[in-house]
């Protein structure tokens, strides 16, 4: 049996696995499997839509067309994103997009480049 996280939320320790999903059932916060392995607190782990382990500075790659929230411009599939941030929290990606400006993405729709 695998150690799951406990919820990031409640600290509940029944916490299960729905597809790239983790879910609390006590307070049914949901997080992304990505940003769950952990090294310590402060330290994520934070991995692409193929499970490569991302870095700042790395390059990446978008796998899916993603809509800008607030405009009616679209990341295309295929954009390639330099000198990522890594942080916490949802969208665990910081970076600037050409044409678009600065933006948070989320880890499991890139793959590193």
């Amino acid at each position: 049996m695998s150690m799951l996280p406990s919820c990031k939320k409640c600290g509940s320790v029944y916490t299960y696995e729905d597809r790239e999903m983790f879910v609390c059932p006590e307070c049914s916060h949901e997080w992304t499997i990505s940003i769950a392995v952990a090294s310590d607190e402060d330290n994520f782990i934070i991995k692409d839509a193929n499970g490569h382990q991302l870095n700042d500075g790395d390059s990446i790659t978008v796998i899916k067309d993603l809509k800008v929230k607030g405009t009616s411009s679209v990341v295309k599939v295929g954009t390639k994103v330099n000198a990522i941030r890594l942080v916490g929290g949802d969208h665990d990606i910081d970076c600037k997009i050409e044409s678009i400006g600065a933006m948070k993405l989320k880890s499991a729709f890139v793959k590193k480049a």
